[in-house]
């Protein structure tokens, strides 16, 4: 049977196979040509990868490269890494907290360390400007030193709040600590004297450059401990209850306030109580305080003391004085002067 139309239909002969190759290949490049012309799928990829308009790819003209430069990172996204350990934004206002903290560290890590300058570097960052996690970890390092400067026999000589001290004849220990304005207990503590009437002539013993000072803050329940302008240590303590507030402002320890377990009168209900009573509230130390300035002024009544309670630390539940664990009071007692020493109640 014959393949193709008869010649009736054109009266033309039927192509050879080698033309009909021809057309076949001609359609399909045609069809493929179409196709990919009109191919959806590409169509929308171009409108996808289109640049926005007024882009640089958009551009007749390419920006060149030298005026393309990296957007740099927010500086609150950009911190460093201190001796301390801590990892502070360099957008902090005072940049100078981090160059002390690391130049305490730097003291500390050398050979010898150098207890006195890193002691000194860290203090000054507490009047700056800084975090409170900053702030928490350079206090805790101040309070690791004082056991090394402060709480031991050793003098360290380039220390300009101690110092050695050779007893002269005639000399008690209640009368040099009033020449450097500190307790005698704490030259007791520091020097190992059991009983003051152990000391003798000739002795060199380790002195404090006094007066100490306190400062509380009301929102946080803390005493901080100066010795003069330096930073010694924190203590938690318990403040005066709803009606009773500690009042802030200026106290001086009065010059006859400090006595261990006093006989003591309660206020509100006008029980005595005597040092031993079973219930004694006052714990094992007072501290008598008069109002110098602010709300304090001319308050009397008012001391810091130890408690038989130590669930009341960190709460308000006192009739306004100022309430230490036992230990701390003992501390405390320790260390601030009748007459000298100042305590100042805030926020």
């Amino acid at each position: 049977m014959a393949l193709y139309p008869s010649n009736s239909y054109g009266g033309q002969k039927a192509p050879s196979q080698k033309g009909i190759y021809i057309i076949i290949s001609s359609i399909l490049v045609i069809a493929v040509a179409i196709l990919l012309f009109y191919n959806p799928f590409g169509r929308d990829k171009d409108k996808a990868n289109k640049p926005l308009a007024g882009s640089a790819a958009e551009s007749k003209t390419p920006a060149p490269a030298s005026s393309i430069k990296p957007q740099p990172k927010p500086a609150s996204s950009i911190v460093k890494t201190t001796a301390a350990g801590i990892s502070p934004s360099v957008s902090e206002p005072d940049s100078s907290v981090d160059r002390r903290i690391d130049e305490a560290m730097a003291c500390l890590n050398a050979n010898p360390p150098g207890i006195i300058e890193a002691r000194d570097r860290l203090n000054e960052v507490l009047p700056m400007t800084a975090n409170p996690q900053k702030r928490s970890v350079v206090k805790e390092q101040l309070s690791n030193l004082a056991d090394k400067w402060l709480f031991s026999k050793t003098v360290f000589t380039q220390d300009k709040l101690c110092s050695s001290y050779k007893v002269q004849q005639g000399d008690l220990l209640t009368t040099i600590g009033r020449q450097f304005k500190v307790p005698y207990e704490i030259l007791m503590e520091i020097n190992n004297i059991s009983r003051p009437e152990t000391l003798q002539a000739g002795q060199t013993i380790k002195v404090i450059n006094g007066p100490f000072h306190a400062k509380v803050y009301r929102s946080t329940f803390t005493m901080d401990l100066y010795l003069q302008n330096t930073y010694v240590r924190s203590f938690r303590v318990g403040l005066g209850k709803p009606g009773m507030e500690t009042p802030t402002g200026l106290w001086l320890v009065k010059p006859d306030g400090k006595l261990i377990k006093p006989t003591w009168t309660d206020p509100v209900t006008g029980k005595t109580y005597q040092a031993d009573d079973p219930d004694y509230p006052l714990g094992s130390r007072w501290i008598g305080l008069e109002g110098i300035s602010g709300g304090a002024k001319n308050r009397i009544g008012f001391a810091i003391h130890g408690t038989k309670d130590p669930n009341s630390i960190g709460t308000v539940s006192s009739q306004g004085c100022v309430r230490l664990h036992n230990g701390n009071a003992v501390l405390v007692y320790n260390l601030l002067m009748p007459g000298l020493s100042q305590v100042e109640i805030t926020e």
